[in-house]
């Protein structure tokens, strides 16, 4: 068992906490702020401890000098002041005097937030190769490393796994949020176990379903993904996305546990991925050549739902169709309809998945939604977190 944020004596303390404050921006708009809303926790409790509290947290990627406009956080710091209701001071540096400097003159209960810590990439990939010498500069400013960013756990970056390799550490209350709802979902479910798996591609998830069809009791699969095991079972998807280099293993995963994995048995189909395409709904063995699949069908909602209504724990990942187009949002907007009523532990993956729930209004009717799209599908795989393991053990 880990380390968290209450093992530790925080008044006086320099507290470096890494945050994931990677919300999408457009127009100098932040147009979803729920992963600013799920750090507040952490660093309130470390400010009201009387913590010298130091925030950091990348946003977006940074290749060029150009990207830095664009992924500047200073418009994110301001987002957090307001959430917080707290002052929060912003310094446009990574390191350096300034930074220091800032440190230094810091009262218990203040906060600060540093630069993207992506600006670091520009040189080297410093931040995201975990270079030894900036994880240890990072890390000799502060007196304790928090990790609240499970976002970027299933990732060794100088932010976390450099830092954490120097100081006493622990994981804030979002990671240890994350921990208990996902490591013990997967290591101990209450069966029977459900599966949601959508998405596009099979290759993204094939580590998830070769290790998750050893644990689960069903495993339910829609969107684009499920057009290569349709195709691998010799169906015509006409012009439907498939993974061609998966084919051979979806053929042969499904051949193996037929009694687990359910697939589609209609769709309902477009020509393009445009809002006013010809739509309809057919069997799966009735798909014209020109037709691509973008959603499930009712048959294959009456089907899941029967698995769902039984499940004691549930977990998704991956649209059910293209969810951004309302013709083909019903798949996905009826799954969260239906986690919304049952029984069981509803667990939603992150990613596109929780954008979606969010969406159609079923934030509060779920259980848990990850924070973590990427680490969330690692932990399905079975893969160790390194920014989880390098954190102190109790």
């Amino acid at each position: 068992m880990k380390k968290t944020i209450v093992d530790y004596k925080l008044t006086g303390k320099r507290v470096i906490i890494r945050s994931d404050l990677n919300v999408p921006i457009e127009n100098d708009v932040i147009t979803n702020d729920n992963r600013i809303k799920e750090s507040i926790e952490t660093i309130k409790f470390a400010m009201d401890a009387g913590a010298k509290v130091i925030i950091m947290s990348h946003l977006g990627r940074v290749k060029t000098e150009e990207d830095k406009s664009k992924n500047n956080l200073e418009i994110v710091c301001s987002k957090l002041v307001e959430i917080l209701k707290r002052e929060v001071k912003f310094i446009p540096y990574t390191r350096g005097i300034e930074v220091e400097t800032a440190i230094a003159n810091m009262k218990n209960g203040e906060a600060i937030m540093l630069q993207n810590t992506r600006y670091e990439d520009i040189d080297g990939k410093k931040e995201s190769s975990n270079d030894e010498s900036l994880g240890k500069y990072w890390a000799s400013l502060g007196d304790i490393f928090i990790n609240d960013a499970f976002g970027t756990c299933h990732r060794a970056h100088a932010s976390n796994v450099g830092i954490a390799t120097y100081l006493p550490s622990g994981v804030g209350f979002l990671v240890n949020k994350e921990i208990k709802f996902l490591y013990d979902s997967i290591s101990n479910p209450k069966r029977p176990f459900v599966i949601i798996l959508g998405g596009a591609k099979v290759s993204d998830k094939l580590g998830v379903i070769k290790n998750i069809v050893t644990i689960a009791d069903y495993i339910l699969i829609g969107g684009g993904m499920c057009f290569t095991f349709l195709k691998a079972l010799g169906y015509n998807v006409g012009s439907s996305l498939v993974d061609e280099e998966s084919i051979e293993f979806c053929k042969n995963i499904y051949e193996e546990n037929k009694d687990k994995i359910i697939l589609p048995v209609d769709v309902v189909t477009g020509t393009s991925f445009i809002p006013n395409t010809t739509s309809r709904l057919t069997s799966i063995s009735d798909i014209s050549q020109n037709e691509i699949g973008m959603d499930i069908g009712i048959q294959t909602l009456n089907n899941f739902r029967k698995n769902l209504l039984d499940a004691n724990t549930i977990i998704w990942n991956g649209p059910l169709g293209v969810f951004e187009i309302d013709k083909f949002s019903t798949g996905t907007r009826k799954i969260c309809e239906i986690l919304g009523g049952v029984k069981g532990k509803t667990i939603i993956g992150g990613g596109d998945t929780a954008s979606a729930v969010i969406k159609f209004g079923y934030k509060d009717k779920v259980d848990y939604i990850s924070t973590g799209g990427g680490a969330s599908l690692e932990l399905l795989e079975g893969k160790e977190l390194p920014g989880i393991a390098i954190i102190n053990d109790k």
